[in-house]
């Protein structure tokens, strides 16, 4: 595929640049589950049992046969015996017949021949030994029935599957202590600029202190990957190739960010840069989207290559739109799509928007009377305290001019 011309569109942009990833199988590592947390699946796991391995109460009360309850009502309780207490973690060690009844807690083993239990609220004490049901109760009623939960040889987690706290908890009820995963991909994060440098030291006048590097760090990080920062490069294309280069063949990087020198102008290396480290080369240069209009999209063989813009607002929402479904592939998983969740809102005020761009607006969100509103948080995108304030991103398609107050907007959260 080659150069897409002129600007392209957000979503032309991302089906070009994920479809030309190739899928490329990590080596694989087994850990425990107490890591696993936010790693990747390089096994199926089937089940070797049922869950649960007994049938089991939702609720304190009396385990019943179903049948004897029916028409039971507070005039006309139906009168069972309860003839067992079944222990916390013991079987139950008797099966109950017609007209008979046992006590069981939350989570205990409902006996043989109950199908059902009556919550304690609804049987009244009649004496030691006899119960009256006052409301009856249906087969199947407050029981979890054996392997309905997860069943014998049922594949619970698929390969390629990014692992989450419920996922850790059905491998731990079905006896696993360990899973195969895909070791974390390398990932290449570069700052550019002949003004940027880093954290720690005090910027002299024209200079400002590298923000990139640490939010594209940490944004690798919290998705799963291995962020690797090789510097700041200032704006020398042999440099900047040395860089990259050492970070693909030394350090075995499995994708590369690099903020700055992405725009069009006599400091911007990073486009030929790209095209020199192998082909493809760049897939995309300029998005139709504001921040972000000058990303670079670009593969060297397997490796995804990123030219993220300067500034910091920029740098955040590019990563989300491009970066972030990049590394899943990269990671192993099945879908590059991740829901980091949204919410419906209403907006607060007008929001303008150039036209023939598609925009993504900073807001916060905020609850009032029962309605959610998203109040905007307008600025410039370097000014990195706009994304600070705001809760999330409201995307404002390339063919609306705005957005009016008080319509109904999905945020994607941040």
């Amino acid at each position: 595929m080659g150069l897409l011309s002129d600007l392209a569109g957000v979503e032309e942009a991302r089906r070009a640049f994920l479809e030309a990833i190739p899928r490329v199988r990590l080596p694989a590592e087994r850990i425990p589950l107490a890591e696993a947390v936010g790693r990747i699946t390089a096994e199926a796991v089937n089940s070797p049992v049922d869950v649960p391995s007994f049938p089991r109460s939702t609720v304190d009360g009396y385990a019943v046969r179903a049948e004897d309850t029916f028409g039971a009502s507070e005039g006309l309780p139906a009168y069972l015996d309860v003839v067992a207490d079944v222990p916390m973690g013991r079987p139950a060690e008797v099966e109950l017949s017609t007209g008979r009844a046992a006590r069981v807690a939350t989570g205990g083993m409902v006996p043989p021949g109950a199908d059902a239990v009556v919550m304690l609220e609804y049987a009244e004490q009649v004496d030691e030994g006899m119960i009256g049901v006052v409301r009856p109760v249906s087969p199947g009623e407050n029981v979890i029935r054996r392997a309905e939960d997860i069943q014998s040889g049922q594949t619970i987690i698929e390969v390629g599957h990014q692992l989450r706290p419920q996922d850790l908890a059905a491998l731990a009820g079905v006896g696993r202590t360990d899973v195969a995963v895909y070791v974390r991909p390398r990932v290449a994060v570069v700052s550019t600029g002949d003004e940027v440098v880093p954290p720690h030291v005090e910027p002299a006048v024209g200079q400002v202190r590298d923000m990139n590097g640490v939010s594209l760090s940490a944004s690798v990080l919290a998705d799963g990957g291995f962020p690797a920062f090789m510097g700041i490069i200032r704006d020398d294309a042999a440099l900047l190739e040395a860089t990259l280069r050492r970070a693909l063949d030394r350090e075995g990087a499995r994708m590369v960010l690099v903020s700055g020198g992405s725009s069009v102008g006599t400091q911007d290396v990073v486009r030929d840069v790209f095209n020199r480290l192998g082909r493809p080369g760049v897939l995309v240069h300029g998005v139709a989207q504001r921040p972000g209009k000058p990303t670079i999209l670009a593969l060297a063989g397997p490796v995804p290559l990123v030219g993220i813009p300067g500034h910091p607002v920029s740098a955040l929402v590019v990563y989300q739109l491009y970066a972030r479904p990049a590394l899943r592939l990269v990671m192993g998983c099945r879908s590059p799509e991740t829901w980091r969740g949204t919410v419906r809102a209403r907006l607060s005020r007008n929001l303008a928007s150039p036209p023939g761009l598609e925009e993504y607006a900073r807001v916060a969100l905020r609850a009032e009377d029962g309605t959610v509103w998203a109040d905007p948080v307008l600025g410039k995108s370097g000014l990195i305290s706009t994304m600070v304030r705001a809760d999330g991103l409201l995307r404002v398609p390339v063919g609306k001019e705005g957005l009016e107050q008080g319509e109904d907007v999905e945020v994607w959260l941040t």
